[in-house]
């Protein structure tokens, strides 16, 4: 891992195979971690130079105030701009997982010279919050499931993993994989709450007041082909969401992913692996 300066912030990098065909993975969760190696190795081997990167106040990015933070989504789009900007080359293939497939939507839309195709990954066409009201809310239960349990002691290694495990069950992803994911990334930043995800839920990075117009609207005018990839069994952003993306964006291609939920599991890594590849 490395970094790599873009947008006058520091990024936290991982890079795979060293091809001239750049493709960007925007981090959906807490680090770069939020996309699986197999996948990115995979997609490695099919000629690309794979980068996947921290969102700022993770992993190694530039850390400030994650309570507080003073950028906003369009900041963070332009970080993976910039970032497509730095690789060199021709345009990126930029991938979005979760909330940072908002933040991709968000890049493509307002620098689309940066990028050469868009893929999706089990998020939806609105900001964090209530969506709107042809799209399908979070579940109910899961959501409280969720919520309802006590925050891990963040200096406790064990206790985070476990926390992030009795998540993953909860929403129907491999627990055991996320017990993994979760270690792993507390061993980068140790004894952290996942800044991230605290600021998505104190709703100041997302906000909808950062993109007027709303990106939902400038859907049909992006031009790149667009893979969207959602779980059929997906509890937090069911897969109506991608559902309406593919139908929004001029000639996406939608794969529902039936055994899969929030997360991309070990079964689905060569089928996304060979979409991505189609797309370009």
């Amino acid at each position: 891992m490395t970094t790599v300066t873009a947008n006058g912030t520091t990024l936290g990098v991982e890079s795979f195979g060293d091809h001239d065909a750049p493709l960007v993975l925007l981090a959906g969760g807490p680090t770069m971690l939020s996309w699986p190696d197999a996948l990115c190795e995979r997609l490695a081997a099919g000629g690309r130079r794979v980068v996947r990167y921290d969102l700022r106040d993770s992993g190694e990015s530039t850390t400030t105030d994650p309570q507080a933070p003073a950028y906003t989504l369009r900041d963070l789009a332009a970080d993976a701009a910039a970032l497509a900007d730095a690789l060199g080359g021709t345009p990126a293939h930029l991938a979005g997982i979760g909330v940072g497939g908002m933040v991709a939507q968000v890049a493509v839309l307002d620098r689309p010279v940066a990028f050469s195709a868009l893929t999706l990954v089990g998020t939806r066409p609105v900001a964090p919050g209530p969506p709107d009201d042809d799209l399908p809310d979070h579940d109910r239960a899961t959501m409280g499931r969720l919520f309802a349990r006590p925050l891990p002691d963040w200096a406790d290694r064990e206790a985070v993993a476990a926390f992030a495990a009795g998540g993953a069950e909860i929403r129907g992803d491999d627990p055991v994989a996320a017990y993994a994911t979760a270690a792993r990334i507390w061993d980068r930043t140790p004894g952290t709450a996942p800044p991230v995800q605290t600021a998505n839920q104190l709703g100041t990075v997302f906000s909808r007041l950062d993109c007027i117009p709303r990106w939902r609207e400038r859907l049909p005018g992006i031009e790149v082909p667009v893979l969207v990839v959602h779980g059929r069994r997906d509890r937090f952003f069911p897969v109506g969401n991608g559902e309406a993306l593919a139908r929004e964006i001029p000639g996406a291609r939608l794969l529902v992913l039936d055994e899969a939920a929030t997360a991309l599991p070990d079964a689905a890594i060569d089928e996304v692996t060979e979409a991505m590849l189609a797309l370009g």
